[in-house]
């Protein structure tokens, strides 16, 4: 069985506490030697008891305490992250479970060769018409705008389920870290925004993006307005 030693997981949380300790099993379970950081934003639920005790007996997942910071957000947590990883591959995925975690494996391959690796939608399941048109609406001014601006676009600019390799990610977070949209929740779109076109970028599809388990969608009107921001900006 392959070993993904080279491979860490950075999963965002506020409030997961019925999600993240499924999540971090079938990662573990799935993907011998896997590190995982989950990068808590200050839930007030057992979102950090469960990761520490999960923790205290793998010691490949650690938990990152962000409830004090004075600035929080999606972005801001990912783009702090960077500093503890440690392994040659970042993957960032949300923990409600909407992203498959079978596409993992196939997203550390790709980074053997791209910059950037893309996990891509190719059917939306389970939301409602308000949050389609919304998402409908961003993706494709966000890709009418970075065509123009001649940046990389992918077919799923609002994903956040993607790897890049770490030398990367730490390079950006120190040198661009004033171009990250901190509150904001699509860190991939500011990376595709700050990435130089020799940077190669490739997408691992998978065809369903199912509604989460189990919580309720974090998905506010400051979001959008964060997503607007890091597509114009």
């Amino acid at each position: 069985m392959k070993d993904y030693s080279d491979t860490t997981i950075v999963i965002p949380t506020m409030n997961e506490e019925g999600n993240i300790g499924v999540i971090i099993g079938r990662l573990a379970s799935a993907y011998p030697k896997i590190r995982i950081i989950v990068a808590d934003d200050g839930s007030r639920d057992r979102t950090k008891d469960i990761v520490e005790r999960i923790s205290r007996k793998n010691r490949n997942v650690r938990f990152y305490d962000r409830g004090k910071m004075q600035v929080h957000g999606l972005t801001i947590s990912v783009v702090d992250s960077a500093r503890l990883v440690k392994t040659r591959k970042t993957i960032v995925m949300d923990a409600d479970l909407q992203h498959p975690v079978d596409k993992v494996g196939p997203i550390s391959k790709a980074l053997d060769s791209s910059d950037l690796v893309v996990g891509t939608r190719t059917a939306v399941k389970d939301w409602g018409m308000r949050r389609r048109i919304i998402s409908k609406g961003i993706m494709v001014l966000s890709l009418v705008v970075f065509r123009i601006r001649g940046k990389h676009t992918t077919k799923d600019m609002m994903s956040g389920f993607f790897g890049i390799r770490t030398e990367l990610l730490k390079e950006l977070a120190a040198k661009r870290r004033s171009e990250f949209v901190d509150e904001g929740y699509k860190v991939m779109l500011d990376i595709l925004r700050m990435l130089d076109r020799e940077k190669t970028v490739s997408e691992v599809y998978y065809s369903t993006f199912h509604g989460r388990e189990k919580g309720e969608s974090k998905l506010r009107a400051k979001h959008i307005i964060a997503t607007l921001i890091s597509t114009l900006k």
